[in-house]
């Protein structure tokens, strides 16, 4: 399960906001300091809020929190003893990676774009990709379904004129890096670095 939680005390209050997911049409049941977000359709719940939540304990973030199995056993904590009966089982695997590109083909739909399969270390994913300096044979920087991008942007699946796209090969600007390059482009990696390593982002 892709998991993120937002924490931003002046911002938004005490309150530990998780999403699972985005949906259109949305209900909420509240129980104690706990209140559950669902699918109108489906009864699936797409994210949780944790009222009060620096009484028990501190998230020192000021915006994405990074989950740690400890941080998941107090979420499913307090949906327990609020009578909540499902728990969270949080996918906490590194979101922003080292790829590399194992093949690029002209998109069949759109000139401006290529599709690409990209080596993630422990599986190859497709990513539709629309940087002009797109190669077979780079290692570039992958955020993963479930990132968050220093924008705000959740990379979500997705499908671009017709063909499937798992993740997005990120630009250094997209990244937030210092004295990123103006022009349109991905990071290229050097040979340096391990395929499917976790990249350092530091937004």
């Amino acid at each position: 399960m892709i998991v993120n939680a937002f924490y931003n005390e002046q911002g938004v209050g005490d309150t530990l906001l998780v999403n699972f997911n985005d949906v259109e049409k949305t209900d909420f049941e509240s129980k104690g300091n706990v209140t559950r977000i669902f699918d109108v359709e489906t009864g699936e719940t797409v994210a949780i809020n944790i009222f009060d939540v620096s009484k028990k304990r501190a998230f020192d973030a000021n915006g994405k929190v990074d989950l740690t199995l400890e941080d998941v056993d107090f979420i499913n904590k307090e949906l327990a003893d609020n009578g909540f009966d499902f728990v969270i089982e949080a996918d906490l695997s590194p979101k922003f990676v080292v790829g590399y590109v194992t093949s690029k083909e002209k998109h069949p739909n759109a000139d401006k774009l290529n599709v690409c399969q990209v080596d993630l270390g422990d599986k190859t994913v497709q990513i539709v990709c629309g940087a002009p300096n797109v190669e077979t044979g780079q290692k570039v920087v992958v955020a993963k379904i479930g990132a968050v991008m220093p924008s705000g942007l959740i990379i979500k699946p997705s499908n671009l004129r017709g063909e499937d796209s798992f993740g997005m090969i990120c630009a250094a600007r997209e990244l937030a890096i210092p004295n990123a390059p103006e022009e349109k482009g991905i990071m290229v990696l050097d040979d340096s670095y391990e395929i499917g390593a976790e990249f350092p982002v530091t937004f």
